[in-house]
C-alpha cells in the first residue's frame, strides 16, 4: 500500500451541539486508522456522538461515527483495501476478508450507521450504487440528507464564493 496523509482529500468530524450541527477539519495526523479517528472523535460531546468523514484521493471514503463507547464504520468501496491503509484499518476493524480481486464497487460495513439521523440503509445503498460520484459529492448528499450539508460543503471546499 503506498497510501500517504496527502491522498487524504480531507477528514471533518460533525457533530450536534445543543441541537445545531457543527462540522470541523479534524488534524492529519489523526487519519492514519479507524482506532485514531474513533478516539479522536470522543472529544465531541455530541448529542447522537460524532462523525468522521474522509475523503480518499477522489475514489473513496469512510464514515466513522463514534457515541458512548460505541464505534461504527462504512467505507464507500472494501476494493480500497488495495491502496489505502485507511481502508485496510476499516475492514480489519469491521472484522472482514480482504476482497478477491474484483472490480465491482462494493461498500463495508454498516450502511445504518446514520439511520437514526434520518439515512436509512436502504437510502444509503442507493446512493452508494452511483459510481460517477466523487466522494465529496456523496458525502455532500448524505450531509444534505442528515441535516448538516451546507456546514460539510463549505468545509470541504465545495462551496462558490
Amino acid at each position: 500500500m503506498a497510501e500517504t496523509l496527502d491522498a487524504v482529500d480531507f477528514a471533518v468530524a460533525a457533530y450536534r451541539d445543543d441541537g445545531s450541527w457543527v462540522v470541523q477539519e479534524l488534524a492529519h495526523d489523526l487519519e492514519a486508522d479507524v482506532d485514531s479517528l474513533a478516539h479522536a472523535l470522543r472529544r465531541f460531546s455530541g448529542d447522537a456522538g460524532a462523525l468522521a468523514l474522509v475523503g480518499l484521493d477522489d475514489d473513496y471514503f469512510l464514515i466513522v461515527r463514534v457515541a458512548g463507547g460505541h464505534t461504527r464504520v462504512l467505507l464507500s468501496d472494501i476494493g480500497a483495501v488495495d491502496e489505502w491503509e485507511l481502508a485496510g484499518s476499516a475492514v480489519d476493524f469491521l472484522r472482514l476478508p480482504y476482497p478477491e480481486d474484483d472490480d465491482d464497487q462494493v461498500p463495508a460495513g454498516d450502511l445504518d450507521l446514520l439511520g437514526d439521523l434520518g439515512l436509512p440503509a436502504i437510502e444509503m445503498g442507493l446512493l452508494l450504487d452511483d459510481p460517477d460520484l466523487y466522494p465529496e459529492e456523496l458525502l455532500s448528499d448524505i450531509a444534505r440528507l442528515v441535516g448538516f450539508g451546507e456546514l460539510f460543503d463549505d468545509a470541504v471546499g465545495l462551496t462558490t464564493a
